[in-house]
């Protein structure tokens, strides 16, 4: 359904994207930021599905800065992991704004434009909603690291979920999040981190993501409408 395509951030660096486009008028634009997988089939997929639902989706590939191109489906590979975590060390959300940027332009020519982001780009969207970047409304699954974004007050309207059984995000960072910024709506599922991506079957928690997703679109739906 959709395309690969290349975007130009404001620095003058150019990346890779994912956009997916409906079949009929836009009723907005939709940033997919995705997990530390790169655009995996799973991102990709995400993509369809606001396009199914009338988005015009955009989904940029957030490690080009760092190794070009770079995607991995291998989530139980040990060498992915140290690929990822090299990554990590030398990566800069300042730069990575200017990427999302990038990916907001392309996505606002369907209208007001929302994000939302996996793990790492759950993060990502948290960041994206305190620097506002013409973005009307943000919606985060299991970002991880809250301590080194609390402090970064939203912007716009903004929504966060997260598994109650997630190993990595201690349920005390999500309530110091939700006593924090009692106006962003933080919900908890039955599941594991990573729940929604059903490429990982060890992860993935069907009912927890459908009830999850359903909550996004609603939102995106008030928002960007």
């Amino acid at each position: 359904m959709g395309t690969r395509i290349t975007l130009t951030a404001s620095d003058g660096f150019t990346l890779n994207a994912y956009t997916a486009t409906p079949e009929t008028k836009p009723r907005g634009g939709v940033v997919v930021i995705q997990e530390i997988w790169g655009l995996c089939n799973f991102v990709r997929g995400v993509v369809d599905r606001f396009a199914r639902h009338g988005y015009l989706a955009v989904a940029p590939a957030m490690f080009d800065r760092l190794k070009f191109g770079f995607e991995s489906e291998d989530y139980a590979a040990g060498s992915a992991y140290a690929t990822m975590g090299e990554l990590m060390k030398n990566f800069s959300h300042q730069t990575a704004l200017l990427d999302v940027a990038a990916a907001i332009k392309a996505a606002s020519a369907g209208g007001k434009v929302g994000i939302t982001g996996y793990c790492f780009g759950g993060n990502v969207s948290w960041r994206a909603a305190h620097a506002g970047l013409g973005l009307s409304a943000a919606s985060g699954y299991y970002g991880g690291g809250v301590p080194s974004y609390i402090d970064l007050e939203p912007q716009i309207p903004l929504e966060m979920h997260y598994g109650d059984r997630d190993t990595g995000i201690p349920l005390e960072q999500v309530e110091a999040l939700r006593a924090r910024y009692p106006d962003v709506g933080i919900y908890l599922y039955p599941a594991e981190h990573g729940f929604c991506n059903s490429d990982r079957p060890e992860k993935f928690d069907e009912a927890s993501c459908k009830k999850a997703s359903a909550r996004t679109l609603e939102f995106f739906h008030k928002h960007l409408a």
